[in-house]
């Protein structure tokens, strides 16, 4: 009796991105409607299948950014985020998709690739609440992709992958109010931010009116690392209780 040849289950790979920006103020995720079964009409995260097998992760993660936003390495922070291969996660066979957190600041209205019906930027916050229901397990997948984002804020340079090449202090602070859902006292953030050397630097003599007293223009510095790191606040009880936001 010939013994049984085992043979590897077929898995699929493919790579979705978690595209992070502000907009007016609001951190927004970037979502596709999907324009094949399986969830046609359904919102997505943009991603797709590996082009082919010599194609490097890394190299899809930045074809699909491109191909969404027309970015390119360099314009944008790009990191991986994690692998999510549960079974049956996708109803199409074993799928495992290994995510990717980017951010940039000011990204353009999107434009929907070959698959996809339309794109649009979405308030985050429509997301993480159930407001807006994904297809697959991308909703853990932004969830996570927004977790990774806000650590990363207190302990890391990364608010500053959020603005533009020059910035204002004011500007850094909503970007930190807006990741983390929650406002800021400004005289605290501006002390803190400051006690950071090599966070931010002053970019030249250049000012920015803003409708009140010109404020002065700053750009990333060298410190990757924060330290002492700028810690989320966490709402008391009472701002708990009655819904109010940790100051």
């Amino acid at each position: 009796m010939q013994a049984d040849v085992w043979s590897p289950t077929p898995v699929l790979l493919t790579v979705d991105l978690v595209i992070l920006t502000l907009r007016e103020g609001r951190l927004c995720v970037l979502l596709v409607e999907r324009g094949e079964d399986p969830f046609q009409g359904m919102q997505a995260l943009p991603g797709g299948f590996l082009n082919h097998a010599g194609e490097e992760i890394l190299d899809a993660a930045h074809r699909e950014l491109r191909e969404e936003t027309a970015l390119v390495a360099g314009l944008v922070h790009l990191e991986q985020l994690a692998t999510y291969g549960d079974a049956g996660r996708d109803p199409r066979g074993r799928v495992v998709s290994v995510a990717h957190l980017a951010i940039a600041p000011g990204l353009p209205e999107p434009v929907a690739g070959t698959d996809a019906m339309d794109a649009a930027w979405v308030p985050a916050e429509a997301v993480l609440s159930g407001e807006v229901e994904l297809a697959f397990d991308h909703r853990r997948i932004v969830t996570d992709g927004i977790e990774r984002a806000r650590t990363k804020l207190e302990f890391s340079a990364l608010a500053t992958a959020f603005c533009g090449e020059v910035f204002t202090i004011v500007e850094l602070q909503q970007v930190y109010e807006a990741v983390w859902g929650t406002e800021l006292d400004t005289r605290n953030f501006y002390r803190k931010v400051q006690a950071v050397k090599g966070f931010i630097i002053p970019a030249g003599q250049g000012r920015r009116t803003t409708g009140g007293r010109p404020a002065r223009l700053y750009r990333a510095g060298p410190k990757a690392v924060l330290f002492p790191p700028l810690i989320r606040p966490v709402p008391s009880t009472r701002e708990e209780n009655t819904g109010e936001e940790g100051k």
